[in-house]
């Protein structure tokens, strides 16, 4: 009885509020091969250089015997218990006798907005599995209610230059702490080790809290999609690759066109965004017919357009973007029938799923075609009708005014 009550409370909870854990991938940790420029951990008879006018922090896991090392004038070390140094005796230490000057790599190249420096884990810093909800390039970064994670026992060095004001949080994790108040993470800003830790003109805020609306909440990050791409072509080494379909689709949010399907959907109050995205994995994706396609679902902002001028409104919507696994002339058209599926479903279930209106857009390998969800059509073609009536209905109105002279 005990556990039946504990599944009906999960069961309960609104799925919207899962967390998402994202964690920073490189570090500054002393016995890292890649952060020397030999590409391998000093050894005995090495000389250790770090130069001079570079800010660093290192973690030391391990004790260490050296001949030499110059130490940066701004930085720290922080050791692990038993960690250390010591200088080298002379006597012959096996596998170590190039007796080199090892330098460490330069750190500030690693910048915060880099899609290629995170990834997705579990709370426990575990990292998820790739499965078949893929992340816009924008949504790859921490996003504003995110919970971001530096690995324990680890040191690092960010650059935060941002176009945004203040970058928010829900909370961040450090050396094995979770600051999650703005309390918290104010007095860690103020220690030795944050400006050693976080440079550029940014400035991280930590929140508490996550996202309050059912209906998902946007990532936060379009102000720096700019920053994002040119940090994704610049790790790529190119510019975005050429697709298979004529004219991909450029979904908000993502850095390169794509082939395969996008929707945007309109919703009202009622709309549930976790529960709507566990129904398209569990009823269509799941499908075996639908195996080599992926699906990233989230809420984005759209700039509303005025003849052609860009306003400083945004309309926020629903976007599904589809791709598959498919080449050549068949490049997105297993995508396209998962987005027909999802139209339908949307046509004979949106009014309780709290949709209002979807409008679906296909880009395959041979094709691209703009559709329109039925019942949304039907509301046009009403709206339509009724702006029709109205406007007779004025006209004429003024024209009796006019004829019995009390309208000039």
């Amino acid at each position: 009885l005990h556990m039946d009550c504990i599944s009906l409370v999960s069961l309960l909870l609104p799925a919207a509020v899962a967390a998402v854990y994202k964690q920073w991938i490189p570090n500054t940790n002393f016995e890292t091969a890649s952060n020397w420029d030999k590409g391998r951990v000093p050894c005995a008879s090495d000389v250790v250089h770090f130069e001079k006018d570079k800010v660093i922090s290192v973690f030391v896991r391990s004790p260490h015997v050296l001949t030499d090392m110059y130490l940066p004038l701004n930085g720290e070390f922080v050791l692990a218990a038993g960690a250390g140094f010591t200088a080298f005796d002379g006597s012959w230490d096996p596998g170590c006798d190039s007796g080199e000057t090892v330098r460490f790599a330069d750190a500030e190249q690693h910048t915060w907005f880099d899609p290629t420096l995170w990834q997705d884990v579990f709370p426990s810093g575990e990292l998820k599995p790739s499965g078949r909800i893929f992340s816009l390039d924008e949504e790859r970064i921490p996003c504003r209610y995110d919970d971001v994670i530096f690995q324990a026992e680890t040191s690092f060095r960010v650059n935060i230059d941002s176009s945004q004001q203040v970058i928010h949080l829900r909370s961040i994790s450090v050396m094995g702490q979770e600051l999650s108040t703005p309390a918290s993470w104010d007095r860690y800003l103020q220690g030795p080790s944050a400006p050693l830790q976080f440079h550029g003109n940014g400035t991280l805020q930590v929140t508490g809290t996550g996202c309050p609306d059912k209906s998902g909440c946007a990532c936060g990050n379009a102000q720096d999609g700019p920053r994002i791409c040119a940090a994704l072509h610049r790790a790529s080494g190119r510019q975005c690759p050429v697709p298979a379909c004529q004219s991909p689709l450029q979904p908000l949010g993502h850095c390169c066109g794509v082939c395969g399907a996008t929707i945007n959907l309109d919703f009202t109050p009622d709309f549930d965004l976790q529960k709507y995205q566990d129904r398209l994995v569990q009823e269509l994706l799941s499908q075996p017919k639908y195996a080599g396609v992926q699906m990233a679902i989230s809420k984005v902002h759209k700039a509303q357009t005025f003849l052609g001028i860009i306003s400083q409104s945004s309309t926020p919507l629903i976007q599904i973007v589809l791709i598959d696994d498919g080449a050549g002339t068949q490049t997105g058209t297993t995508a396209e029938q998962l987005a027909a599926d999802i139209m339908e479903d949307v046509a004979q279930h949106g009014e309780a799923l709290g949709i209002s209106s979807g409008k679906m857009e296909v880009a395959t390998g041979s094709t691209f075609s703009e559709q329109m969800g039925s019942h949304t059509l039907s509301r046009i073609t009403a709206g339509t009708v009724m702006g029709i009536l109205f406007g007779v209905l004025f006209l004429g109105g003024i024209l009796f005014l006019y004829r019995k002279g009390k309208l000039r």
